[in-house]
């Protein structure tokens, strides 16, 4: 059963911490890797979820040693001016924004960036679990499904994440952390 997560700095600290430090995720394939692939019977179909934080800014702003692992990036003030300024920072963004995908494929989410994320689909894009990045991504009432993430929901650098495509239709994903990140994934039936 789902538990609800409260929206802490407290609390996604500690959710930062816990999903860098599992040594048990997967790791992601490398950056020359194809976006299609097959595995076994399946084709799996990835979506490279991506940031540009900067460690020294993010990780102070966010008194998290481990809140963004890169090297180099935007400082934590000119991401919060981008975002008031655009309602997002596009370089924190899911790639591809839109995809067509067939039932049976898997979607594989890689977390190519140096922050946590999660690839959560939602039946309407909202807001995240972060009151401050809603308010400035003018996404203030929250996805439902955002509100019910578990641990393995949260996406560590290098990390991944897989869903698998069972039925045809448009399903949407985002980031419950960032909620600008979002694509759209297009399932038809194999061979339609």
């Amino acid at each position: 059963m789902r538990r609800p997560v409260r929206a802490t700095v407290l609390t996604l600290s500690s959710l930062f911490l816990a999903a860098c430090s599992d040594a048990s995720r997967p790791t992601a394939p490398p950056d020359d890797a194809p976006a299609l692939a097959r595995r076994g019977g399946e084709l799996e179909r990835r979506i490279n979820m991506k940031d540009a934080c900067d460690p020294t800014t993010f990780n102070a702003a966010l008194n998290d040693p481990a809140a963004c692992v890169r090297n180099g990036g935007v400082t934590f003030e000119h991401f919060n001016a981008l975002l008031a300024k655009h309602q997002k920072v596009g370089a924190w963004h899911f790639a591809p924004p839109n995809l067509n995908v067939a039932v049976g494929d898997v979607l594989l989410a890689v977390n190519r960036g140096g922050e946590v994320h999660t690839f959560t689909e939602v039946e309407e894009f909202g807001g995240g679990i972060v009151p401050d990045l809603n308010a400035l991504a003018g996404t203030p009432v929250q996805a439902p499904e955002c509100l019910s993430l578990d641990p393995d929901d949260f996406v560590p650098p290098g990390g991944t994440y897989r869903d698998d495509v069972e039925e045809a239709g448009t399903e949407l994903y985002q980031c419950c952390i960032h909620p600008w990140m979002r694509t759209v994934v297009h399932a038809r039936e194999r061979g339609s």
